[in-house]
């Protein structure tokens, strides 16, 4: 340990990590490559030649060129994520949407047929046909 200094393994450490980084910039920019929808199939080819056997000039054209779109591209598909979480929530949870419609369990729905026909409000006949109708 004598002959690696203090100072020596800070510089490797550093070095280290911008390794690192500069790889997972790499496939972050190849990942926008990919789902980029306003690029064409030519368009991506160039860019993936360039960043492969180019990878620095290629990645720092790239992010001087791309991106603010790749900064767009991200917040837009967060927010895709969110509406969809948000909506799986709901429908799990039955709770009304946006609309005012209610979607998801019909167990309150079934209680209030049984309800109504337990009171002679509905025959068994409709009872059954507003049944079939829920399930289905």
């Amino acid at each position: 340990m004598d002959d690696y200094p203090l100072l020596n393994l800070f510089w490797t450490m550093l070095w280290f990590f911008l390794w690192i980084m500069w790889l997972f910039l790499l496939f972050r920019v190849i990942m926008d490559i990919f789902r980029s929808d306003d690029l064409g199939g030519w368009g991506k080819a160039g860019w993936l030649v360039l960043t492969l056997v180019v990878p620095f000039l290629g990645v720092l054209v790239y992010v001087i060129a791309r991106g603010k779109s790749m900064g767009t591209r991200d917040v837009r598909q967060a927010q895709e994520r969110d509406a969809a979480f948000k909506a799986y929530v709901r429908d799990a949870a039955g709770t009304p949407d946006a609309h005012g419609s209610q979607k998801g369990s019909h167990v309150e729905d079934l209680s209030k047929l049984a309800d109504l026909k337990d009171k002679g409000a509905i025959t068994e006949e409709e009872y059954q046909r507003a049944k079939t109708k829920l399930l289905v």
